[in-house]
């Protein structure tokens, strides 16, 4: 469609260890718009990360490979380019901020180094012009002293600090789409504001960027549409507002349900959800989430529950969908 930027289309993708073979990612779709920012929230464990790596084609091969699936950028199907088509696009089409800076920082190559290379892949500049332009960046993510740090070696900076740079590298050539696998996790309050505002500014630009996190919060914050993620499968799909009103899968309930409010009356106790995360080489048949569920019965462990539409752009796999929407 001519309003999306990148459509995920039925990504399968699996991973093969000592204990067996496994879905990391299972049958999974969605789409990013122009200038939009779509969250995707769940679990540690249940995909998102793994989808992240996958829209890059940086799933490590082996374990892993992609199974099935297309990957829409601007029509182009990115699991069929070749080397150098891919790497035209990696960094200066699609950014991704990692969630480990130091997987992703060289420990051998300075700061300025790294940062001028990204740069110069892309563009016919100086290596001048380049750290010019990597100290700019570095003063716009807050950080002090930008063109000593840029002499620095990865390990001579915080975990902070190199997260901030990771920040840097992504925006810095104004990308159509920023991957931000949980972008902020090692940076304290007042820098985590700093970062939002800056992506904030990237998306008034008219950038995409995909905001993956565990943070419901975050996802109201920042987001304007919400995938829920679930033990390697999509649950639920729609408006952040739509959703965080009117939660149309029992998952989704339960992380909303999770979320500290003031003034609810509750003492601070949280709800939690009930058991655990199923083993990704034992899942559940039918549906997923049905051990945990106040809702199941004898048809979500027959079926596996198709994603039903619930109102206009909000959808969910869950044969009590309408009826939770309703209640």
């Amino acid at each position: 469609m001519a309003d999306q930027l990148i459509s995920v289309e039925d990504l399968t993708v699996s991973f093969t260890t000592d204990e067996g073979r496994f879905k990391a990612v299972d049958d999974v779709s969605f789409h990013i718009g122009y200038g939009e920012v779509l969250g995707i929230v769940g679990e540690s464990g249940c995909g998102k990360s793994v989808t992240a790596l996958s829209m890059m084609r940086l799933i490590p091969s082996p374990p892993g490979s992609i199974d099935s699936g297309r990957i829409l950028y601007r029509d182009r199907d990115l699991l069929m380019l070749d080397k150098k088509e891919l790497q035209d696009i990696r960094g200066r089409a699609i950014s991704m901020i990692f969630q480990e800076p130091l997987s992703a920082l060289s420990p051998l190559q300075k700061i300025g180094h790294q940062m001028a290379e990204v740069l110069r892949i892309h563009t016919n500049i100086s290596v001048k012009e380049a750290l010019r332009i990597s100290e700019t960046w570095l003063q716009k993510v807050k950080i002090p002293d930008a063109a000593e740090r840029l002499q620095a070696y990865p390990y001579q900076l915080s975990g902070g600090m190199q997260q901030r740079i990771m920040i840097a590298m992504a925006l810095m050539q104004s990308p159509d789409l920023i991957i931000a696998d949980e972008p902020t996790t090692a940076l304290d309050v007042t820098t985590q504001a700093q970062v939002f505002q800056l992506i904030r500014e990237m998306k008034q630009a008219r950038t995409s960027i995909l905001l993956i996190t565990h943070d419901m919060g975050v996802v109201w914050d920042m987001c304007d549409r919400v995938a829920v993620m679930y033990a390697s499968r999509l649950v639920e799909t729609g408006k952040v507002a739509d959703i965080f009103a009117r939660p149309a899968h029992p998952y989704t309930r339960g992380l909303l349900k999770s979320i500290p409010r003031m003034g609810d009356g509750s003492g601070g106790k949280l709800e939690a959800i009930a058991g655990s995360v199923p083993s990704p080489f034992n899942y559940p048949s039918g549906c997923r989430f049905r051990d945990r569920c106040p809702h199941a019965f004898d048809r979500c462990t027959a079926e596996k529950p198709e994603f039903v539409m619930v109102e206009d752009g909000h959808t969910a796999a869950c044969f009590m969908a309408r009826r939770l929407v309703d209640a």
